[in-house]
């Protein structure tokens, strides 16, 4: 509002414009409405404009005043409104502060609670822990308990056994003499173990551990052992331990003897010495420049193919005009060659003569032979045979007598140098892959190389197992100068004790002949005992391949699973693999037919032994034995309470006697002074030790022009320990060396392979000094060699003893300073090789290593992303080493599979070719396989489907190869338990394998274990036994066929031996030899000849011994066999009926050899459908084995079910019932309430109930059964009995011993 004050200033006079009086101006306050224009008018400066309005009358204070008053107003709203707020906001800040405290006070209360929460959860996670622990320790303990009580029953059960043997035998031997109209006859006229009996008793020594002579190799009769162990109703009447086991014919016992016989005949000839191809070139002058274009062009490649198949090649020649030096070390490549090759011209030299007459015209045979012939010219044969000298001409004509096989291959050449040296290259490589490597040819007669292959799913080392044989083979084959027979009894007596028996421990210092008596004692026992099995490892020096705990477990649970015909997978996790193997070895002792042997020499070398051999300290199954040696000093202490062989320090006869026959073979005589100066130095323990007096004695004996006797006798006696010794024999061996380059490369040799891994091979020490010529360097190995300093092994060099590296160590790299010098070295050498794709297994195993032991992280991680060095270790079987390199880096199991894949994203890139796309397809298909090892099961999935579209696209979708993708694919899927796409990929691999193959190839049974395990997984058990039938049928037909690698090779050697023993007059071992003959050519499926050499064994027996001699009726037992083989049932029946009615008359009546023949005609009977004349056959069967074994074994109840099928068969179900029920309670009592074989009784008793009407009772019986058959271990394909053995796989070992055939 505004006034007219705000108009006038007071006391100013305004005029009236109409005439009015004046008078002052009087603030009316008048209400008017103040205008924009007025207000800001009366802010302006200047002259006022006096009007003669009414507003210009008005008062400016009065104008103020109320403007005042409005503002006034305004302010007290506004302030009263603020108060209002801010009281408003005090409020709320009261309330927030309350609310805030409150939430604090909550959270202080939830965080008590999570924190006593936290608490309870710690301690319930503890409480679970120790209750599982608990639990673990107490199924441990249950286990065992369950294990010492299976040891005792088994224990007792033999006793009895044992006891009631001899009380048979005795009924036997009493009924012979009383007996009337029954000839007597004398146990010198027999070769059968019919008559003469061996009783052995609980706790003596018995055959099965006897010991011999050593260096007697065992005739067929000597095979032939009686011990019998309870090993279930499967072995109760098995003729093997009785007669020996080629003595009856038997598909029943296949697998024994052939296993025997692998046991008889341990070494086993090689093509390749020490997995290397030892090419011996022999050439002249004339033809020198055909040899040198050979290995300057052809060398390389050779060696890049042997490399890839993993073998070593090596060119041997020795030049013509040093050849006389070197006579010995060229007589000594001639025994080791694998192949030899002569090149030839016109003349000849005498060093070539004496070549070629050792080679070529007195062994022959011994391997392969190659001569190429260079003519001058093509103008004809008679110029060509002129320009021959009459010394190479009486040569070729000696070769060519000589070769009477015609196996000689010639290449007559007229051409150029390079056209010649390309036809030897093209024969000699045919022959090594042919004759020497075994790779099949193909129609267009080109050599089809074999594809990288596994041996199934399970993964392992053939070089690991090579290594082993050959260990074995240099012990067994050293010439031991002390003897070992003391030992070898102690041994056998140690052995031979009762279960349950520890671990049994043969201690000793180092070099006290631990290792040499193992494998003497192996060879005894492989000789005398051909049922046992015997598992050996020998380690080598500390950190090399053979101390890997897990590689060693791995590799005797391999042999152990040999031993069954199909198998699941074998984990790939260590820890599984550590646990597992006790397992294993149970499953396999229970059904194995004979003692299970396993020695392990130098134990304490392994790498954390006492850690990773636990299972030493359980309970061994009661035909189980353990032998280890231990080094005495570094023995642990839990080890020491075992029973305990200890090897003790020569004696001074011993000692002379070392001494005298190593100077006896060298033609060296020490005097009288010389002698007792030895005598008195070798008084101590450290010097009368076995292997410092062998070293010894090599010194004293060892020629060098600058080391005499007498000097060297000095310097010996100054050593007091073997260290010392071998440091002299170091020097020694570098002053016998003629210049000082040679001497250099020694040491260099030395110093490497004491800083590699395992060694290294003559072929890679060629190329790290290119300077060294061939001969020199097998000089130089020779002498060292000799004096116990180096030894072979798989082709690599390696130390003989840990002391010689030791010595090398001390002599040589300054106590372990220079070493990492030298494995740089090492380092650069197999980089190069990496860098120019040469990705061996030589590569694989070494580069690793030394970047480990080197430290260098960075370029181990790229080592390792070379996919080609990963899939070497992962296909050879070292996924612990692979695991324990990535762990190193400090990779997880994520980020390894991150690695690889990028890796291989990258690799795909630059593959274009076929073959490229192939190699490509197999990393994937590794990868997939790695990472379901690794657990990683969703990313396995990947690189398998790339695996599989790969060879889909590049191959052809009916390959095989893309029937091993759907395979491994199909693996990955069971673990994920996925279980309808596993079926459908096992399928349809097995489908491909089908076509590819044929019904019947060991592939396809691979995929019927697969899908049978698959089932069974299921609950499908009836599809499961079908196809697990199937599967073992295949398996058994293969094996019979191919002879398991080699079984039948050695079977045909042995049957030519025997073959030479039938040429002399009739007599009964001429008899037994015409026998063994016939059932080993039976068992190459060869029955023409089995039948012509049986049926001449039974003619000479009856001329020899009377048509009613045991021995007659063995021979008719035979032929017999023979014909129902051949389907020929009539023959057969009358053959057994023969052979039971002279058994009758001639043994006892609970006689096993009447048993065998008893079974076996009961089962023709049975075939033929005479049900009834079957009957009392099985009635007296039931009675022998309860004669035999008592009434409560499982053999009678077997006996008793077999009688109640027959019955069933017959419709006599109430005879049958009780033979059922009872068989039911033997089973219970002897094998448990949960054993398969109650469930199998069950069945049988269900079905019997359902066919008399009894419904509910087959119904519960049936339920019983299943409920055992689920509650049952996965047992379908043999899986082991392990709650962690996850593997869905299955495979079939491709493998030197031949595996058991299913009872």
């Amino acid at each position: 509002m505004g006034t007219a004050s705000s108009l006038v200033s007071p006391g100013e006079v305004i005029e009236d414009a109409y005439g009015g009086e004046g008078g002052e101006a009087c603030e009316i306050p008048v209400e008017v409405k103040p205008k924009a224009r007025l207000l800001r008018s009366s802010f302006r400066r200047g002259p006022r404009v006096i009007g003669a309005s009414f507003k210009s009358t008005g008062s400016v204070e009065l104008e103020y005043a109320a403007e005042y008053e409005r503002l006034r107003k305004d302010y007290e709203i506004f302030r009263v409104s603020k108060n209002n707020e801010i009281t408003s906001m005090q409020k709320k800040e009261a309330k927030l502060d309350e609310e805030n405290k409150r939430l604090r006070a909550e959270l202080q209360a939830l965080q008590k609670t999570y924190q006593k929460i936290l608490r309870e959860k710690e301690s319930a996670l503890e409480a679970k822990y120790q209750a599982m622990e608990r639990a673990a320790t107490f199924e441990h303990d249950r286990d065992k308990v369950k294990r010492q009580f299976k040891i005792f029953r088994e224990t007792k059960e033999k006793e009895i056994q044992d006891l009631l043997r001899a009380k048979r035998d005795l009924e036997s031997k009493l009924q012979q003499l009383q007996a009337q109209g029954i000839q007597i006859y004398d146990p010198a006229d027999s070769d059968s173990d019919d008559n003469h009996t061996t009783v052995t008793t609980a706790g003596t020594q018995c055959e099965y551990w006897s010991g011999g002579v050593l260096g007697s190799e065992p005739s067929m009769g000597s095979m032939m052992q009686l011990q019998q162990t309870h090993r279930g109703p499967e072995f109760a009447h098995s003729l093997i331990d009785v007669e020996g086991p080629f003595a009856n014919v038997s598909r029943d016992d296949w697998d024994a003897a052939v296993a025997s016989l692998l046991q008889v005949s341990p070494h086993v000839s090689q093509s390749l010495w020490s997995n290397t191809v030892r090419c011996y070139l022999i050439y002249t002058h004339e033809t020198k420049a055909e040899l040198q274009t050979f290995i300057q062009t052809y060398s390389l490649r050779l060696r890049r193919f042997c490399e890839g198949l993993g073998h070593f090649y090596l060119n041997v020649s020795f030049p013509e005009e040093k050849a006389a030096v070197f006579a010995a070390e060229r007589r000594r490549e001639m025994e080791r060659s694998s192949v030899c090759v002569l090149l030839l011209k016109s003349s000849v030299s005498s060093c070539v003569v004496e070549d070629v007459e050792e080679a070529f015209v007195k062994t022959p045979d011994a391997r392969p032979l190659l001569l190429y012939l260079r003519t001058a010219d093509r103008k004809g044969e008679k110029e060509e045979v002129s320009t021959l000298s009459p010394a190479t001409r009486d040569l070729l004509e000696r070769v060519n007598k000589a070769d009477r096989s015609a196996k000689l291959k010639v290449v007559d050449h007229a051409g150029s140098v390079e056209e010649g040296a390309a036809l030897i290259f093209s024969q000699l490589e045919r022959i090594i892959k042919q004759e020497l490597l075994g790779l099949e040819l193909e129609e267009n007669g080109v050599v089809e190389e074999r594809e990288e292959e596994d041996s199934g799913d399970v993964l392992w080392d053939l070089h690991d197992e090579q290594e082993q044989i050959e260990a074995f083979q240099q012990a067994c084959g050293a010439a031991a100068r002390f003897s070992f027979q003391k030992y070898v009894d102690r041994l056998n007596d140690m052995v031979a004790a009762p279960p349950p028996t520890p671990p049994l421990l043969v201690s000793g210092a180092p070099g006290s002949g631990k290792s040499l008596l193992l494998a003497k004692w192996i060879e005894l026992q492989q000789k005398h005992s051909p049922n046992t099995l015997i598992l050996y490892h020998f380690t080598g020096r500390p950190l090399s391949t053979s101390t890997d705990p897990v590689l060693i477990i791995k590799r005797l649970t391999v042999k152990l699973l040999q031993h069954f015909w199909s198998i699941s997978g074998l984990s790939m996790d260590p820890s599984k693999i550590l646990e597992e193997f006790p397992r294993w070895l149970e499953r396999l002792s229970a059904r194995h037919h004979g003692n299970i042997i396993i020695i392990i020499d130098s134990i304490d070398q392994i790498q954390n032994a006492e850690r990773h051999m636990k299972w030493l300290i359980d309970p061994l199954p009661a035909n189980v034995r353990v032998l280890v040696s231990v080094n005495v000093e570094t023995c642990p202490q839990a080890w020491r309470l075992w029973p305990t062989l200890h090897l003790d320090p020569l004696n001074p006869r011993e000692v002379k006697s070392v001494i005298s026959t190593e100077c006896v073979s060298v033609d060296i005589k020490l005097s009288k002074d010389q002698e007792k100066k030895l005598e008195k130095h070798c008084r101590s323990a450290a010097t009368c030790n076995a292997l410092y007096v062998s070293l010894l004695a090599r010194l004293i004996t060892h020629f060098s022009t600058s080391w005499t006797l007498d000097r060297t006798l000095q310097q010996c006696v100054m050593c007091q320990d073997t260290v010392s010794l071998y440091r002299l024999g170091l020097k020694v061996a570098l002053d016998s060396l003629n210049s000082d380059q040679e001497k250099h490369i020694m040491k260099e040799l030395l110093c490497l392979v004491c800083a590699s891994h395992n060694g290294i091979s003559e072929s890679e020490v060629l190329e790290l000094f290119p300077d060294l010529t061939f001969p020199a360097l097998i000089s130089m190995l020779h002498n060292l060699e000799r004096l116990l300093i180096i030894t072979y092994a798989c082709g690599l060099i390696r130390f003989q003893h840990s002391q010689a590296c030791e010595g090398v160590n001390q002599e040589f790299l300054d106590g372990d300073k220079c070493r990492g010098s030298y494995r740089e070295k090492c380092i650069r050498f197999f980089s190069q090789q990496l860098e120019q794709d040469r990705v061996t297994w030589r590569v694989a195993d070494e580069l690793p290593w030394l970047l480990q032991q080197q430290e260098d992280r960075s370029k181990l991680q790229m080592s390792l992303l070379n996919l080609f060095v990963s899939q070497n270790l992962y296909k050879r079987g070292h996924f612990s080493e692979l695991l324990a390199y990535w762990q190193f880096v400090g990779k997880d199991k994520c980020s390894m599979a991150t690695e690889y894949f990028d890796a291989l994203k990258e690799f795909e890139k630059t593959c274009e070719s076929e073959q490229s796309m192939s190699r490509l397809a197999n990393l994937y298909e590794t990868l997939g396989r790695f990472l379901k090892d690794l657990g990683l099961l969703s990313q396995a999935v990947a690189p398998l489907q790339r695996s599989l579209e790969i060879r889909e696209t590049a191959l052809d979708p009916d390959h095989p190869s893309v029937a091993q993708s759907l395979h491994q694919l199909a693996g990955v899927y069971v673990h994920w338990r996925k279980f309808g796409n596993a079926e459908q990929l096992y399928k349809q691999a097995m489908e491909i394998c089908e076509n590819a193959y044929g019904p019947e190839h060991s592939t396809v049974a691979r995929e019927l274990d697969s899908l049978s395990l698959l089932y069974q997984k299921q609950n499908k058990y009836e599809q499961a036994e079908k196809l697990r039938k199937r599967s073992v049928k295949i398996r058994q037909k293969t094996a019979r066929q191919k002879g398991h690698m080699y079984g039948f090779a050695l079977l045909k050697r042995r049957a030519l031996q025997l073959e030479e023993l039938t040429l002399g007059k009739d007599s009964t071992d001429c008899a037994k030899t015409l026998n063994e003959l016939g059932v080993l050519y039976y068992l190459q499926n060869n029955l023409d000849a089995a039948k012509l050499f049986l049926t001449r064994s039974l003619e000479m027996r009856q001329r020899v011994l009377g048509p009613d001699h045991p021995d007659c009726a063995q021979s008719l037992n035979n032929l017999a066999a023979l014909h129902s083989e051949r389907k020929e049932y009539e023959s057969a029946e009358e053959l057994y009926e023969r052979a039971l009615d002279i058994r009758k008359r001639a043994l006892a009546p609970d006689h096993p050899s009447l048993a065998y023949t008893l079974k076996h005609l009961a089962m023709l009977y049975k075939r033929r459908g005479k049900l009834e004349k079957a009957v009392p056959l099985y009635e007296l069967a039931l009675e022998i084995r309860e004669k035999s074994f008592g009434p409560k074994h499982p053999s009678v109840a077997t006996a008793l079910v077999n009688l109640a099928v027959l019955y069933c068969q017959l419709k006599q179900h109430s005879d049958a019932l009780p033979l059922y029920e009872r068989a039911l309670k033997v089973y219970e009592d002897s094998l448990g309430r949960l054993h398969p074989r109650v469930g199998e009784t069950l069945k049988n008793l269900a079905v019997l109930s359902y066919e008399e009407g009894d419904f509910e009772k087959a119904a519960e019986l049936y339920k019983r059964a299943m409920e055992i058959k689920e509650a049952e271990p996965s047992l379908v394909c043999g899986k082991a009995p392990s709650r962690h053995s996850s593997s869905g796989d299955t495979f079939s070992m491709r493998s030197p011993a031949l595996p058991n055939a299913s009872r």
